[in-house]
């Protein structure tokens, strides 16, 4: 993890007690992660939750990519503890969302972001 003066914003060296560009003394320093600084994201595909909704659906696969894991636990567990007794059950619950996804009814993951075409 780096150091970065928080002044000027240069990385600070290992044991430095002032910042070698602006002078500033180092004690407000913070650490700042890799991964803080990386605020992209990346928007789920229509079509790909689409097309797991229908086609694997009773699985719940479609949920699980577009992030609703609560929903998408229930249509796993309704398939496989029922030993696919209720697999046509999950299956019309899968096959419904996914044809909702692909016409743009159900347009965003789990977070509320827009899913992209």
């Amino acid at each position: 993890m780096s150091k970065f003066c928080s002044n000027c914003g240069t990385e600070i060296k290992k044991g430095a007690s002032f910042c070698s560009n602006c002078g500033k003394e180092l004690k407000e320093a913070t650490s700042v992660s890799q991964e803080e600084t990386q605020t992209e994201y990346v928007q789920k595909s229509r079509l790909a939750g689409g097309l797991l909704g229908v086609f694997l659906g009773s699985l719940g696969v479609h949920n699980f990519y577009l992030g609703y894991t609560g929903k998408a636990v229930a249509q796993l567990l309704i398939t496989v503890l029922s030993c696919w007794f209720l697999f046509p059950v999950s299956g019309i619950w899968g096959l419904i969302e996914g044809i909702l996804i692909l016409t743009g009814s159900i347009n965003v993951d789990a977070e509320g972001r827009k899913l992209i075409d």
